[in-house]
């Protein structure tokens, strides 16, 4: 009876475990949904930087320089909890220009098989407007 609960314990945490998403997936997830305004050139601040590898995933504030509609990668930054910034330098697998599809910059990989993507959030277009529900009947017959 104990190694049954134990193996149900086991299974209940492990699914509740598999359902949690990154704060990668839920960002990814809102520009699905809503799709994103074209980012114009200039420095962007208040965009959302995700790092992954493996099952790890982190999402940081920061800011970067978009030319041409590309992102200008040596110009990123990450933001400090005082407002304050600092040059986020890694060494990348491809030297390929950064684009920007849909208010997020296409995948960067590192040298330390880091995934890293920009996330332009200012750029999400607003929420659509939906249609209201009737309420359920809720007739005396």
């Amino acid at each position: 009876m104990k190694n049954i609960l134990t193996i149900f314990l086991l299974l209940i945490g492990s699914a509740t475990y598999c359902q949690t998403q990154t704060c990668y997936q839920k960002y990814a997830q809102v520009f699905e949904l809503r799709g994103a305004n074209e980012v114009k050139d200039g420095t962007h601040e208040n965009i959302i930087v995700t790092i992954r590898k493996g099952s790890f995933a982190d999402c940081f504030i920061g800011k970067v320089k978009v030319e041409n509609g590309v992102i200008q990668i040596n110009s990123l930054q990450l933001s400090y909890v005082d407002d304050s910034y600092e040059p986020f330098r890694r060494t990348y697998k491809s030297t390929e220009a950064v684009s920007i599809i849909n208010g997020m910059s296409k995948t960067m990989i590192t040298e330390d098989d880091e995934l890293i993507n920009i996330m332009f959030v200012d750029a999400i277009k607003p929420k659509k407007k939906a249609y209201k529900k009737a309420p359920e009947p809720n007739f005396d017959l």
